[in-house]
């Protein structure tokens, strides 16, 4: 069934803010104090991330829910025609793609504010209430840094791209499942962005929302999970299709 340019926008919207408002919540659950989940620690975070992942896609479904700028790069990389049937691969359409998906995740950051703002008045560092909306690495090396966000990235692309040539597709949990392993597997170094929108988004609410006793949103490190995920992804889409 052929959809709509604005069925696309709202469909990015929608799945993109229910990724983040349910991955931005599981973090907050875990580091903000006085949580019912403080301190459960990295594999809880990793999973949330996952089931977030497994909502947004569902309900992303009219426009393929792409949720995340890496792979609408990626996709225009591996040389497909159509975003989904109806939607052509031009620049007004992957405009729509990104600027849906940047909203959503905007939204989702704010939606989890909300959902969590009596624990965001509790005394908390500032880098624990800058972690629930966006990432940072452990060890502060911006090349390795990179070059770790370009890995988790790839992979995420190289086998989302994938799943279309396998017989017994499983949907979002095959999506799902696949980012709880970058998470357990690739994630520590830097927190596992692997996709623009899920950082740059929030990033921008934590700077704009009244979070009490917050300090800088960290811009000098916010290229490198923008940047990096979209050469991942790139390079994920032209490899797919060299190995085609």
């Amino acid at each position: 069934m052929d959809v709509s340019i604005g069925q696309v926008f709202i469909s990015e919207v929608v799945g993109t803010a229910i990724l983040l408002l349910l991955g931005v919540g599981v973090v907050a659950n875990v580091v903000l104090p006085k949580n019912k989940g403080f301190a459960s620690g990295w594999i809880v975070i990793s999973f949330g991330w996952g089931l977030a992942v497994f909502a947004g896609v569902y309900a992303a479904w009219r426009s393929g829910a792409h949720l995340n700028p890496a792979v609408t790069f990626g996709i225009i990389a591996n040389g497909q025609d159509e975003f989904v049937p109806g939607i052509a691969v031009n620049a007004v359409n992957t405009l729509v793609y990104l600027g849906g998906e940047m909203l959503g995740a905007f939204i989702g950051a704010v939606l989890a504010f909300a959902a969590y703002k009596k624990h965001f008045d509790e005394e908390a560092p500032a880098a624990d209430k800058l972690a629930v909306f966006a990432t940072g690495p452990a060890i502060r090396s911006i090349g390795w840094n990179f070059v770790t966000e370009v890995i988790g990235t790839f992979v995420l692309v190289f086998v989302i791209l994938q799943f279309g040539n396998t017989p017994t597709e499983i949907g979002p949990l095959a999506v799902a499942l696949l980012v709880v392993a970058i998470g357990l597997s690739l994630g520590g170094p830097t927190g596992y962005a692997i996709n623009p929108a899920r950082d740059l988004g929030p990033r921008i609410a934590h700077a704009l929302l009244p979070i009490k006793g917050k300090g800088s949103s960290d811009w000098s490190y916010s290229w490198v999970p923008v940047v990096a995920p979209i050469v991942g992804g790139v390079l994920a889409g032209l490899t797919a299709t060299a190995l085609a």
